[in-house]
């Protein structure tokens, strides 16, 4: 096993497979994939995970691991880098929406919180105005 963890840049293809499969959100996401990673094994994408910035607040975007891989740590080599950027970029907070991992990102440090407590800049997400349901669970992680 040898899992290298990349800039998603060259992996548009593969990212979108593999959130496919994961019945995660593909439509809006950014033509570069700028500040997301990559998990990737022997040439295979098996992981990903990505932050989208607005203005001090960070949101996490797309944290998947291929099925096969889980358990082996991936998701937290992935949530490790994307938590460092957004210190090295200085915001506040970042934030996410869960329909099926409160727990795992609660072992994290992540908090629920209040959707209307959200700041008005990750508001304007494409994310929270109308890809992820009222039903999904908003947290929060202050940096």
């Amino acid at each position: 096993m040898d899992i290298q963890i990349k800039p998603a840049e060259l992996y548009r293809d593969n990212v979108i497979a593999l959130l496919t499969t994961e019945k995660l959100p593909t439509s809006d996401l950014a033509v570069m994939l700028s500040n997301f990673f990559v998990a990737v094994n022997n040439g295979e994408v098996i992981g990903v995970g990505g932050l989208e910035t607005y203005g001090a607040y960070g949101l996490l975007r797309s944290v998947a691991t291929a099925r096969a891989w889980r358990g082996q740590g991936i998701a937290s080599q992935l949530l490790n880098k994307i938590e460092a950027l957004a210190a090295d970029l200085g915001l506040k907070a970042i934030y996410l929406f869960t329909e099926s991992s409160r727990d795992y990102f609660e072992t994290k440090g992540y908090e629920h919180i209040a959707r209307m407590d959200i700041p008005e800049e990750v508001k304007g997400s494409s994310e929270f105005a109308h890809i992820c349901p009222e039903s999904a669970t908003a947290m929060q992680k202050s940096l």
